[in-house]
């Protein structure tokens, strides 16, 4: 039976697109230029402490991206200020001794000299783990740069960081730590890998043997996915400790190359998990954060050139396939950062159905492109139909000498979506008396073209609409959803799915038992079918998800050979009138952005003015106005105003000229206020005005006085 919905079609396609965009846009790919780009955005601000400065110089060296000379500059001070101070911990130390080797900065020989010493106190006074870590890694670094560094009491040194191990592999921080640490054994493994660096003679052979045990026990605890991932994570979890498993991993990486690059012989270290931790920071993707970068790029980094394994990654460019495009399946054998693998073939021995149900065996070896540098094969021959796919590769090494540096995993699993063109046949729609058809009115429907059809009904009518769907090879297609809507002139939409047999897909829309879903609303609808599946994504879509987003997709797609949502036409309904308790129609969502729009233009008619006297009239006015003015001159000329009394002296004269410049300002405020100002500015203006005029009138009249005084005196 239909179902009435309010979801949109295009929402519904979403989804769908989303389920199968989901598995193929976390393929692991190797280290490429957008890893360079997420990298130069994340350390774009120039950091002031010292461990996010080393983190971004060492991420950037790695992947090769140029940084600011200036930012160069100041990282170079930063870190020639810490090894100068005597009061910088051995962390700093370590830090700003790496941060100089990375960028090449100019420091004395005597600063280095001085590091050193304070570093080989460190290592013999503490009984710390990240304090023998931070000392031990701070004199390799400034070994690795030219300097004479040696560690003369290697072998207790050695022996003080193996007892904080323990039986499982992990480590403690220090001799009080209760509870050991994946963490912590990456560490004590780079810095015993630095101790027999550091050292003038041979370390314990028999120690190592025991640490090459621990590293064994180590990666008996390491976890694991389905498709062959492998990652390390803490034991137990704590606010303070819990790391993590990028940072767990990251340091165990760190630490077991290290310590396998100084060693004798080999770690005895599956390759497959080696393979897998590769697998575990290229499936990260692109970080988001600058902590997770540097971890990231730096273990990769680690793993590209290693005495362990250097493992192979197999990728497809192309996790979509279209047999009307007839695409090759293309394969790329690379190391993690990219760089081309050593001589190998590439077996496809098994396709598998998206219900694991195998579909051949036969064991096919794919074409080397060595110009491209990729492993490709014709998909036609293999007779597989649309659909999503898990294609098992075999990667075989053509040199026997080297399977002992290389691991390619044996066997690996990478999903493909299958597309193509969708035909659809005998589409009919029309309108009808009853269930056993009695036609009124059929019309022939092609849904791949642009044709619509122009229906009318009442409701004791029923709309019919069928169809057929096949894949390219001509089998019946089923997908996943197929919806039928019908939007009123009112914008009232409603949503039917439509269901399919084994070779239709068939839907009838009785009216007159959808009168109250329809809300009594007749006049024109229309009619549109939406047909969406996972397997009908549009081609690239892996590449797309990067450059667009998802609604972005959904157009793409509607617009390819794939899913469809088609406009099939308008129905005019006749519906009889709404009874007085029939439910009424939902309101209407409002456009958030209708208020940005232009509005509608307000008639406003202004009252009529009144009228004013004549010009003449308000000019004599005016005059009027000016007559105390003239009666005040006329006053002081009655009064015999002079400037006999203006003192002579200079200071005495300068306060009373200033004096009389002030009642100047405070007429010409007046006049302000009339002409401009408000009252405030005014009394604002007068305030100052009136404290001036009372300072200086004070001295002037103060003046007078005294002259007067002596006069009378005299």
């Amino acid at each position: 039976a239909a179902m009435a919905w309010r979801l949109p079609p295009l929402a519904v396609l979403l989804l769908l697109v989303a389920a199968a965009v989901a598995p193929l846009s976390s393929a692991v790919r190797p280290v490429s230029d957008a890893h360079r780009s997420v990298a130069a955005e994340l350390f774009a601000a120039s950091p002031d402490d010292l461990e996010t400065t080393y983190e971004a110089v060492r991420t950037f060296k790695m992947l090769g991206v140029q940084r600011d000379k200036g930012l160069d500059g100041k990282a170079c001070k930063l870190a020639a200020h810490t090894l100068s101070s005597s009061s910088s911990p051995a962390k700093d130390l370590f830090q700003a001794v790496q941060i100089a080797g990375v960028l090449g900065c100019s420091v004395d020989a005597g600063v280095y000299d001085d590091v050193a010493s304070r570093l080989k106190a460190v290592i013999k006074d503490t009984d710390s783990l990240l304090e023998f870590y931070y000392s031990v890694g701070g004199l390799l670094s400034l070994k690795e740069q030219g300097h004479s560094v040696v560690l003369s009491d290697a072998d207790s040194t050695f022996h003080a960081i193996k007892a904080l191990s323990q039986s499982d592999g992990r480590w403690r921080y220090d001799t009080n730590s209760a509870e050991s640490s994946t963490f912590a054994a990456g560490i004590a493994l780079e810095a015993l890998a630095g101790v027999v660096s550091l050292s003038d003679a041979e370390v314990d052979p028999s120690m190592i043997g025991v640490v090459k045990n621990d590293i064994v026990k180590l990666f008996g605890t390491i976890k694991s996915y389905d498709d062959g991932t492998f990652y390390f994570d803490e034991k137990y979890v704590d606010g303070s400790e819990y790391k993590g498993p990028i940072t767990t991993s990251a340091s165990v990486v760190r630490g077991v190359t290290s310590f396998a690059n100084v060693v004798s012989g080999k770690l005895n270290i599956p390759g497959e998990k080696i393979l897998g931790l590769a697998k575990f920071f290229l499936g990260i993707g692109l970080p988001g954060s600058a902590k997770d970068c540097f971890n990231q790029i730096e273990s990769l980094s680690l793993l590209e050139n290693n005495r362990i394994f250097v493992p192979l990654i197999l990728s497809l460019p192309s996790k979509v396939l279209s047999l009307t495009s007839k695409d090759q399946l293309k394969v790329e054998v690379t190391t993690v950062f990219g760089s081309a693998a050593p001589p190998l073939r590439v077996n496809l021995v098994q396709v598998l159905g998206s219900d694991s149900k195998i579909i051949t065996t036969d064991s096919k070896e794919l074409q080397f492109d060595l110009d491209n540098n990729v492993h490709y094969l014709d998909i036609t021959p293999l007779k597989i139909d649309v659909g999503k796919y898990s294609l098992v590769f075999e990667i075989t090494l053509q040199d026997s000498e080297h399977e002992t540096v290389y691991t390619t995993g044996g066997r690996n699993t990478e999903s493909v979506v299958v597309t193509g063109l969708i035909k659809v046949d005998k589409a009919e729609i029309g309108i009808s008396e009853n269930d056993a058809g009695s036609a009124e009115s059929v019309e022939k429907l092609d849904l791949l073209k642009d044709t619509k059809v122009s229906l009318s009904a009442n409701h004791l009518q029923k709309l019919r609409l069928s169809f057929q769907l096949s894949t390219p090879l001509g089998r019946t297609f089923k997908p996943h959803q197929v919806f039928l809507k019908l939007k009123h002139e009112s914008k009232v939409e409603h949503l039917f799915v439509v269901p399919g047999s084994a070779r239709q897909f068939k839907i009838v829309l009785d009216f007159l038992g959808l009168v109250e879903k329809f809300y009594y609303l007749s006049g024109t609808y229309d009619l549109e079918l939406s047909v969406g599946d996972a397997s009908m994504v549009c081609r690239h879509i892996h590449n797309s998800t990067v450059l667009f987003g998802l609604a972005l997709l959904i157009i793409l797609c509607l617009l390819q050979e794939n899913s469809f949502l088609r406009a099939l036409g308008q129905l005019e309904l006749d519906l009889p009138e709404a009874p007085e308790k029939a439910p009424r129609p939902p309101a209407q969502a409002v456009d958030p952005l209708a208020k940005f729009r232009p509005q509608k233009e307000i008639e406003h008619i202004f009252r009529v003015p009144e009228k004013r006297p004549l010009q003449e009239v308000s000019l004599a006015f005016t005059g009027l106005t000016l007559l105390p003015f003239i009666g005040f001159l006329i006053g002081l000329m009655r009064l015999g105003v002079n400037l006999k009394n203006f003192p002579s002296l200079p200071g005495p004269a300068a306060f009373a000229s200033l004096f009389h410049a002030g009642i100047a300002a405070v007429l010409l405020l007046y006049v302000l206020f009339w002409v401009k100002l408000d009252l405030f500015t005014t009394l604002k203006y007068l305030s100052f005005l009136g404290v001036f005029l009372v300072f200086v009138g004070h001295r002037t009249l103060s003046h007078l006085s005294n002259t007067t005084a002596k006069q009378k005196t005299a």
